[in-house]
């Protein structure tokens, strides 16, 4: 990224837009338009709109673009899937224009499942065929590994291109530890080798998906209102609709977040106007259309049982949703504020 320079994606995930706005880069959400709509169920809501993206070439330049971020899948809009056709168009658009695509791939197997599960000419292949097409449409990844790498901690950098991979090799040594481990104890490089293969055995991936719907279709007959499609490794919440009687400046998936925690002690996460920050040029909080609170799954931890019993303090939670107050901050840090925040609530 050289300043100025725009960085087009599928949505923003919090700690990535910092990394590219630190940087001088000026995010643009090209995700479809569906995928701002909590209650529209649609395969594939991950999908970058190739019309935004045609027409930001047009307007600003390809020189003037230095990647395109393709999140497969998208965490923000609820864990949504990208068809390989809309990874096939997506490439096919950038090569046009000497433009790269650097793939956030954290959740690739989940993704690989969706199009196994939903996309035509791909319910006979394996996982494994079904990643390496999707690889084989970018010019590099980044992957945290504790997720689709079933590990506790570390990650990669994937690079195809020889000058970046040499560049950043430098940039290991300056800020992690040497190329050949990056700052990663060699028993946790091992189990994220480990991990990479058993993520793409259909058998774990299936029983992953299927785990998460499970919890979602149990708050969807209670009438919760939730992120539709159920994603990959979430339920979402959808705030707005659970607690219609506050405003987004009272930061409704905060404490609908909080108000959980304290009920049933069960953790969650919100994902609204407090992780979307606020405008670096004029101080102004950004306002996100999704106001959701995320109930990740933790892979291979949690029985069918366990997750009774998060349904079942949501459940309890929304039959008396009017109690919630709203939330005002007490403690707002500079960067990325929703990780240490503090606030207290509204009395009106």
């Amino acid at each position: 990224i050289k300043p100025g320079q725009y960085v087009p994606g599928n949505m923003y995930f919090t700690t990535t837009r910092y990394h590219q706005e630190a940087n001088g880069g000026i995010f643009v959400d090209i995700i479809r338009d569906e995928a701002h709509d909590a209650s529209l169920d649609i395969p594939f809501k991950g999908n970058i709109d190739l019309n935004k993206l045609e027409k930001l070439i047009k307007e600003k330049g390809a020189d003037n673009i230095a990647y395109v971020c393709l999140a497969v899948t998208v965490n923000l809009a609820g864990g949504q899937p990208v068809s390989m056709a809309n990874m096939r168009a997506v490439r096919e658009l950038t090569a046009k224009h000497g433009i790269k695509v650097f793939y956030d791939a954290t959740r690739f197997a989940e993704n690989a499942y969706f199009i196994k599960e939903q996309e035509k000419g791909y319910e006979d292949k394996s996982i494994l065929e079904i990643v390496r097409e999707m690889f084989s449409y970018a010019d590099g990844a980044t992957m945290s590994g504790k997720k689709d790498g079933i590990v506790n901690i570390g990650g990669f950098l994937a690079l195809r291109d020889e000058e970046l991979f040499l560049a950043a090799k430098e940039m290991v040594v300056v800020f992690e530890g040497m190329p050949s481990y990056g700052g990663m104890a060699g028993r946790d490089m091992e189990a994220l080798a480990i991990g990479l293969k058993e993520s793409m055995q259909f058998e774990y991936i299936q029983h992953r998906v299927l785990q998460v719907r499970y919890l979602g279709e149990q708050l969807k007959e209670a009438g919760v209102p939730i992120v539709e499609p159920v994603g990959g490794h979430a339920v979402f919440l959808d705030a707005r609709r659970f607690c219609p009687h506050l405003t987004q400046d009272e930061f409704p998936a905060q404490a609908l977040a909080a108000n959980l925690y304290l009920e049933s002690g069960v953790r969650s996460m919100e994902r609204g106007i407090v992780s979307a920050g606020r405008d670096k040029n004029t101080g102004e909080n950004h306002r996100p259309r999704l106001e959701t609170v995320r109930l990740t799954i933790p892979r291979r931890v949690y029985t069918y049982r366990h997750l009774d019993l998060v349904a079942d303090a949501v459940i309890s939670l929304y039959k008396h949703k009017e109690d919630i107050k709203g939330l005002r901050f007490v403690y707002e840090p500079k960067q990325l504020r929703f990780f240490t925040a503090r606030f207290e609530e509204i009395n009106k």
